[in-house]
């Protein structure tokens, strides 16, 4: 027998693989499902009775670095070249723990800002980000993907469009404000504890509700967990363990209907890497996963709340640095599995992700893949094409039984912000992820170009994108100029403001939008919410 054939088959989960599947391994429950059809609860088929029939998945890529105007001109760049909306993407230097550029941690690493996302100070930056930019009549994510950075990025942004005489109603867009991101895939430096970061959310989901309908509040992003180590039942486990703490907190409140908060909370971000059949299944199970949760624990049943709204981002993880083009065909076909799973916005991976940022030709080549698909393939011909393949139907089965588990667990363990503030659920990932480096140590995965065929004819396809490297100075003379031109007393006065918020019980989020609109900086901000809160006790010991 040959090696191939000896190898043990199990999905990047551990989950079993039987050789051949028949209908008799498909569970009762996941046949009613099937039933049921497209658009209809428990929507394992899609969302939508037609699908891709009647709306393509929109090509929203993230995209920034470098210096305000540069964010700018990629963003257009990406929307002539197709894409549907925009992910602004902060300079994580400072976004993350809202730090002015002038802070020490800053300074000493001053090389390094703008490599991630373009440094935005203040509401004037955001005015130049946006600078031509059609926000009202373009998808936008304003960023804020760590929680503290939310309210702040929210703001600017609601605010540029307040200025320009846009009615906030009409805006649409997504929020993230994102826990895996926050506090178990970033540098923990600084951040708030995780409870007023349940308030941070909860407010936002409120103020939402009463003055921008058509925004999604926060974006759960499954993403940041998987990346950091769960995996595909874990990221469902806790995925919906993190939403039943927001809408506890809102049921709890009492001022937003269940389903207007279910709404808010039920536009998801996932992760799709390389183990395409698991993550098909993934992606099937998780709305019938959600719409079970709404009814059983909430009785909410509205079509709005339990139709599941998915966005992926293929795994920036699964692109390796040798042989770069390689991952070409792995976000094509990380791109073809979410599609498959009937997402709903898309975004695929740079080719050269594991040496920067994406390139222009990068980021371009990751809008023609998702053109190309729903162009060239008749992928958007048919409704959930593979529905009712038996091997996926166990499949999603079987990730349901023990994504479920997982969540049960958490609420054993206190809930999910238990699970981080203990490092449960740190320890979780980071087994995971030492039990795959010994398994492809092992000879147990294999990585083309990487682990094995490494002979490589153009070592040096890719130079890697270099972004601007005058982004910490320009910075500094952006926020120098502010504080001299700005009403320092006008700002002063609407940070006391903020402060006394904080301090009550009053949503934040309208003593957030005055603050920016006096012209506080991300650091003074951030130091409000230090005053206030204080810092995170992190379980992760070095």
């Amino acid at each position: 027998m040959s090696d191939h054939a000896a190898r043990e088959r199990k999905t990047v989960s551990g989950i079993d693989i039987a050789p051949l599947y028949t209908a008799d391994d498909v569970p009762p429950a996941i046949r009613e499902a099937l039933a049921a059809g497209p658009g209809r609860a428990p929507y394992l088929r899609g969302t939508y009775p037609g699908m891709y029939r009647e709306r393509p998945w929109r090509i929203f890529q993230l995209s920034g670095f470098g210096n305000p105007e540069d964010e700018c001109e990629r963003i257009k760049f990406l929307l002539s070249q197709g894409e549907h909306g925009f992910i602004m993407e902060h300079d994580r230097n400072t976004a993350d723990h809202l730090y002015d550029v002038d802070h020490p941690s800053v300074v000493a690493r001053r090389e390094d800002v703008g490599l991630t996302g373009a440094v935005i100070m203040g509401v004037r930056d955001f005015e130049t980000v946006l600078d031509g930019i059609p926000i009202d009549k373009t998808y936008s994510h304003a960023g804020g993907g760590v929680v503290q950075h939310a309210p702040f990025a929210l703001s600017c942004f609601w605010t540029v469009a307040k200025r320009r005489g846009l009615d906030l109603g009409k805006l649409a867009g997504t929020g993230q404000s994102d826990y895996f991101l926050t506090y178990l895939g970033c540098v923990t430096k600084q951040q708030i504890p995780t409870r007023p970061g349940l308030r941070f959310n909860a407010d936002i989901i409120e103020f939402c509700s009463a003055h921008l309908p058509r925004w999604v509040p926060v974006s759960i992003a499954a993403y940041n967990g998987a990346d950091t180590g769960l995996n595909a039942y874990e990221e469902l486990g806790a995925l919906f363990a993190n939403a039943v703490e927001y809408l506890d907190e809102v049921r709890r409140r009492g001022r937003v209907p269940m389903e207007v908060a279910a709404r808010g909370v039920g536009g998801i971000s996932f992760r799709v890497s390389m183990d395409l059949f698991e993550e098909i299944a993934k992606l099937r199970i998780s709305r019938k996963m959600w719409a079970d949760l709404l009814e059983n624990r909430y009785g909410v049943t509205d079509p709005r709340a339990a139709q599941l709204r998915i966005h992926v981002v293929t795994a920036g993880s699964s692109m390796t640095y040798a042989q770069p083009l390689n991952n070409i065909v792995r976000g094509t076909l990380m791109g073809l599995a979410a599609v498959l799973g009937g997402v709903q916005s898309l975004g695929v991976s740079g080719y050269d992700e594991a040496l920067s940022i994406p390139s222009e030709h990068a980021h371009q080549m990751s809008v023609r893949i998702q053109q190309i698909l729903q162009h060239e393939t008749n992928l958007t011909a048919v409704v959930d094409p593979l529905g009712g393949s038996f091997y996926l139907e166990k499949l999603g089965a079987e990730l349901e039984e023990r994504g479920w588990a997982f969540f049960e667990e958490i609420q054993q363990r206190g809930g999910f912000l238990a699970t981080l503030d203990s490092g449960w659920l740190h320890e979780v990932a980071h087994r995971n992820q030492f039990e795959l480096m010994q398994a492809r140590e092992a000879g147990g995965r294999i990585v083309v170009g990487e682990t094995d065929f490494t002979t490589d004819i153009s070592p040096h396809e890719v130079d890697g994108f270099k972004g601007s490297s005058d982004a910490w100075e320009r910075a500094m003379q952006r926020l120098e100029q502010l504080r001299r031109q700005r009403n320092g007393k006008a700002t002063a006065r609407a940070l006391r403001d903020l402060e006394q918020t904080c301090r009550g019980m009053d949503n934040l989020m309208p003593a957030m939008m005055a603050a920016v609109d006096a012209d506080a900086t991300l650091g003074e901000i951030g130091a409000v919410f230090r005053e206030v809160y204080g810092d995170w006790a992190t379980p992760i010991r070095a």
